[in-house]
């Protein structure tokens, strides 16, 4: 990808994810160049940040100056997970808040079902070296996202239109355990059938692309 049209799209998710709600002073976003780097947006707070210049990253190796340091968690994820194209690190409350208790998001909507298995990290330490971010990004295997106890959350797609979608599907997900769970309902109840979770994962129809233009409009 052309270094100008991935600052475009990594300036344009970052604004996007922070009017969104989805991330504080904290949160980075970033896209893959090719297989040998990638652009992370600026070290500064994603509202912020939809203005400056990003910094090219390589998928191996010391990260540059300056550059914050659980960025390490994209350099791992692509380097572990080639079909990867953008990361985001977001901080969504819902997912905070259950993240807190160990709970996870379990597919009882049509936007849960785009995670059948999510992961928890069940630390709440940040990861500013190589070795724990390693760890994270193989604890996360091939799955869409992975949730940190306490510390938000981490999502990997194949674009960056499907990884802002998912960050706000992540979360509409967790609204929807929060509340589920609040009304006092056996959190064993109500889950999607496998064949309901298969037909609902899809990206046909134009469902990131919505959901960009609703996210960026």
């Amino acid at each position: 990808m052309e270094l100008d049209d991935a600052l475009r799209l990594v300036q344009l998710a970052a604004e996007a994810i922070a009017k969104a709600g989805l991330v504080h002073a904290y949160g980075h976003c970033s896209i893959r160049l090719n297989k040998e780097s990638f652009l992370v947006s600026a070290a500064r707070p994603l509202s912020l940040a939809a203005h400056l210049p990003g910094v090219v990253c390589p998928v191996q190796g010391a990260l540059p100056d300056g550059v914050l340091g659980e960025v390490r968690i994209h350099q791992q994820i692509y380097a572990l997970r080639p079909e990867v194209g953008a990361v985001c690190r977001i901080m969504p409350p819902a997912v905070m808040a259950l993240s807190t208790q160990r709970i996870v998001p379990v597919p009882r909507h049509g936007i849960g079902a785009y995670f059948p298995n999510l992961p928890l990290w069940d630390d709440p330490r940040l990861l500013r070296n190589d070795a724990a971010a390693a760890a994270l990004a193989a604890h996360m295997g091939h799955a869409p996202a992975i949730v940190m106890r306490g510390n938000g959350a981490v999502i990997a797609a194949a674009t960056m239109e499907q990884a802002i979608t998912l960050a706000w599907f992540l979360e509409d997900a967790a609204r929807i355990e929060r509340d589920v769970r609040a009304m006092g309902f056996d959190p064993q109840s109500g889950r999607l059938a496998p064949e309901e979770i298969a037909d609902r994962q899809v990206w046909a129809g134009g469902v990131a692309e919505r959901m960009w233009d609703y996210l960026t409009g």
